[in-house]
């Protein structure tokens, strides 16, 4: 039988466990990350169900409101255009050009919202109202996902840019993704939905 020295036994016994110490670390914070990238692209993908019923639900308005006001082409032409950037941005995945478009969209029903004083009628129709109460609906469910996302990608950032974690974040390649921001200061008021 071999007999090794108590300094080996003892050497060894500490290298295997900091080496399993050093592999619990990095699976721990690999786990974490992992956990927290998954919430950032399922809290994107509830913003983006919102827009898209948002955009979805804008052709219904703009055929209602073409009735009564059909003059005011230049809103339905902004409408058409921010529901172009938004399904570039939905087919790219660009939570950026999302928040463009989504801006857009916010400034046109803005402006929609002025026309629809000027139409009494327009106000009274009831499939202009529940047009928009679906609308007032979906704004609150935005502003609810788009807080949760930010939220989680604050953790996700923090995660990957605060030592020790950032080590393992540039091991594995996780990176820090963008807020969802309003750039322009007049789209920080939520649209008004006014009957």
């Amino acid at each position: 039988m071999f007999l090794m020295s108590t300094g080996l036994i003892i050497t060894i016994v500490v290298v295997a466990v900091v080496v399993v110490m050093f592999l619990s670390f990095l699976a721990k914070n690999y786990n974490v990350l992992v956990n927290l990238r998954n919430k950032v692209r399922n809290s994107w993908s509830q913003i983006d169900v919102q827009l898209k019923r948002r955009f979805d639900m804008i052709p219904n308005l703009v055929e209602t409101v073409k009735g009564y006001a059909s003059h005011e082409s230049g809103i339905f032409m902004e409408f058409a255009e921010a529901r172009k950037m938004y399904s570039k941005s939905a087919k790219e995945g660009s939570v950026e050009q999302a928040a463009k478009a989504e801006q857009g969209l916010s400034g046109a029903l803005s402006r929609l919202m002025v026309v629809s004083e000027q139409y009494p009628e327009l106000k009274a129709n009831e499939n202009f109202k529940e047009l928009m109460g679906q609308l007032k609906e979906t704004e609150d469910k935005i502003s609810y996902s788009r807080q949760f996302y930010n939220d989680t990608v604050m953790k996700l950032n923090n995660r990957v840019e605060m030592f020790p974690s950032n080590i393992v974040a540039g091991i594995f390649k996780f990176k820090a993704e963008p807020f969802f921001e309003v750039d322009d200061a007049t789209q920080r008021e939520a649209v008004k939905v006014k009957f």
